[in-house]
C-alpha cells in the first residue's frame, strides 16, 4: 500500500527527533523519496512549529522563550502522541508553546496508533530524561483502554492524558486529563442543522478512533436533547481503511437523500467528508443543494471546493493546558492553569479533568444564510458558534 503523506511526515519527525539535526539529502535517502518531496514536507512541518529549517538541513525545535527553571536546569517533559500530523499537530504545537514559555524542553515520540507499543515508547521518553508525560495513547477500539492502558497508572512520574477518556472506576480514572467535549460539538452541529429547517440529521462516522467513538456516543445524546429520533443507522464510510466499505456508505447516504428521508448530515472526519462530497456529486447529489453537511475536526474542511461548515475541537488549547498542568505537577511553573502559567503547586493538588468546548465554524456546506468566508494568515474561517 502506498505510504500517505501523514505517515511520511511521522517518519520524518521520528528521524529528526533521533538525530537532532538532519540533512535534507540524508532524509530523502532514508525515507525513499526525492529531496523535493522532503523540502515540501519540511516546509509544511515548519509552518506548524514541529521542526526548524536551515539551509539544507532540518532540526528539532528548541524553546525560544521563557527562562530556565530554578537551579538553571530546564525541565524535560515527554509527549506521546499517535500521530504528529492532522488532528494532533495542533495539540503538539500547543504543548510546545506552553513548554517554551516555561523554559522547558518538550520531547516527542509517535506511536502511529499502535497501542501495544505505547508502553515501550513511554519508557523511551523516561530514558531520555522526561520528568513527566503527556500521553495520548494510540487506542482505536473500545477494548484498547482496558487491554493496553493499565500501565499508565503505574508510571513513576506525573501523567496527563490528552484527548482520551478513562472508564469510571478504572485504573486511569484518577489521572489528570485534558480533552475536548465531543458530545457538545455534536450537539452544536445537530442543533444548527435543525435550526436551518432540516429533520433529524444523519451521522457518518468511523469506529476506529477515540474521537469517532465519542462522536457516535454524542450523537445519540444530542438527538435525545433535541427531542429527535435517530433517522437512520449510523453510516460507516472509511475512505482509506476500506474503499469498498466507503462506497457502501456513500450509497446508503445517497439513498437516504434521494428518497427524501434525510437532507442533512454530520460527517467525521474532514477527509472523509471532502471525499464523500466529491463522490455524492458524481451521483448527482449536491452539497448544500440536496444535502446540508457539517464536518467534524476542522483540519482541512475550509479547503474543500465548497468550504465545509465544521466542528472545531480546541486542539491547541488542549495541548497548552495539558502541558501547563503537567508543569504544575512538577512544581516548575507559576500562575494558574489556563492563564498563561501552570500554578506553583507541588503535585499535591486534587487531580483534574479539564474538558474544553468545541466551536462550530459556519461556512457554505450547510446552506446557512450569511456564511461568509474570510481568508487570512491562518486560512479560511466562517462565523463561529459556541
Amino acid at each position: 500500500m502506498r505510504e500517505s503523506a501523514v505517515q511520511r511526515h511521522d517518519r520524518l519527525l521520528a528521524l529528526v527527533r533521533e538525530s537532532g539535526t538532519a540533512r535534507i539529502a540524508d532524509l530523502a535517502t532514508r525515507l525513499g523519496v526525492s529531496p523535493v518531496t522532503v523540502r515540501r514536507d519540511v516546509e509544511a512541518l515548519t509552518r506548524k512549529g514541529l521542526v526548524d529549517r536551515a539551509h539544507g538541513s532540518v532540526s528539532w525545535p528548541r524553546p525560544r522563550t521563557g527562562k530556565p527553571a530554578a537551579g538553571g536546569t530546564a525541565p524535560v517533559i515527554g509527549l506521546l502522541a499517535p500521530s504528529a500530523t492532522y488532528y494532533f499537530s495542533e495539540v503538539i504545537h500547543g504543548a510546545h508553546e506552553a513548554a517554551a514559555r516555561a523554559g522547558a524542553r518538550l520531547v516527542l515520540r509517535i506511536s502511529d496508533y499502535r497501542p501495544a507499543e505505547d508502553r515501550a515508547r513511554a519508557e523511551g521518553l523516561l530514558a531520555a530524561g522526561a520528568e513527566g508525560l503527556l500521553v495520548a495513547p494510540g487506542w482505536r477500539g473500545r477494548a484498547d483502554p482496558a487491554e493496553h492502558g493499565g500501565w499508565l497508572a503505574e508510571l513513576p512520574v506525573p501523567v496527563v492524558l490528552l484527548e482520551r477518556e478513562a472508564d469510571p472506576g478504572g485504573p486511569l480514572a484518577g489521572l489528570d486529563r485534558v480533552s475536548s467535549d465531543h458530545g457538545h460539538g455534536v450537539l452544536l452541529a445537530l442543533r444548527h442543522l435543525v435550526e436551518q429547517g432540516h429533520p433529524a440529521p444523519l451521522l457518518v462516522a468511523r469506529t476506529d478512533s477515540p474521537t469517532a467513538l465519542a462522536v457516535r456516543a454524542g450523537y445519540d445524546r444530542a438527538l435525545c436533547a433535541l427531542g429527535l429520533e435517530r433517522p437512520h443507522p449510523v453510516i460507516d464510510a472509511p475512505v482509506n481503511r476500506d474503499p469498498e466499505g466507503f462506497e457502501i456508505g456513500v450509497q446508503a447516504l445517497w439513498t437516504a437523500v434521494t428518497s427524501g428521508r434525510a437532507s442533512a448530515a454530520l460527517v467525521h472526519n474532514d477527509v472523509d467528508a471532502i471525499q464523500l462530497v466529491q463522490r455524492l456529486a458524481e451521483l448527482g447529489v449536491r452539497v448544500p443543494g440536496e444535502l446540508a453537511l457539517i464536518a467534524y475536526d476542522d483540519e482541512v474542511a475550509a479547503l474543500a471546493d465548497t468550504p465545509l461548515t465544521a466542528v472545531a475541537p480546541p486542539k491547541r488549547e488542549v495541548g497548552r493546558l495539558a502541558a501547563e498542568l503537567l508543569l504544575e505537577r512538577l512544581g516548575r511553573a507559576s500562575g494558574p492553569v489556563g492563564a498563561g502559567g501552570a500554578g506553583g503547586g507541588t503535585g499535591s493538588a486534587p487531580r483534574r479533568h479539564l474538558t474544553l468546548l468545541p466551536r462550530l465554524r459556519v461556512r457554505a456546506s450547510c446552506g446557512a444564510a450569511g456564511a461568509v468566508e474570510a481568508t487570512g494568515a491562518t486560512g479560511a474561517t466562517g462565523r463561529e458558534h459556541s
